[in-house]
């Protein structure tokens, strides 16, 4: 009997142990940029550094279309693979930029992305 409850006890500090590894979030390591027309109407850049890996990012400044143009020219200078996403929640048309890439084109329009490593 006891055991059982020494087993029961190991296996139920395992399944802990690792529901607490897969809760975790890794970040990508670099810098996922981007081009946007901010309230002035003029073209400004943001960055996003070291972005969540596995989880989607809306992008603040243009997520809404009925207030802002999509964001364009996406560059991903991670070290993960970024999705980006022509709609906001990581819906819509999506393409895929390698890590470390170069800057994508202004015809390429995004309003949310995913990073993502093997």
């Amino acid at each position: 009997m006891r055991l059982r409850t020494s087993a029961a006890t190991a296996v139920a500090a395992s399944l802990a142990f690792l529901f607490t590894l897969s809760g975790t979030a890794a970040a990508a390591t670099g810098q996922f940029a981007y081009k946007y027309h901010g309230l002035d109407g003029q073209l400004k850049t943001a960055v996003l550094q070291n972005p969540p890996s596995g989880e989607c990012v809306t992008l603040s400044e243009v997520a809404d279309p009925g207030a802002s143009s999509p964001a364009v020219a996406p560059w991903n200078d991670t070290d993960a693979w970024a999705t980006v996403y022509s709609e906001a929640d990581c819906t819509g048309r999506e393409w895929n930029l390698r890590p470390h890439g170069r800057q994508a084109s202004e015809r390429l329009e995004l309003r949310s992305v995913l990073l993502w490593q093997f």
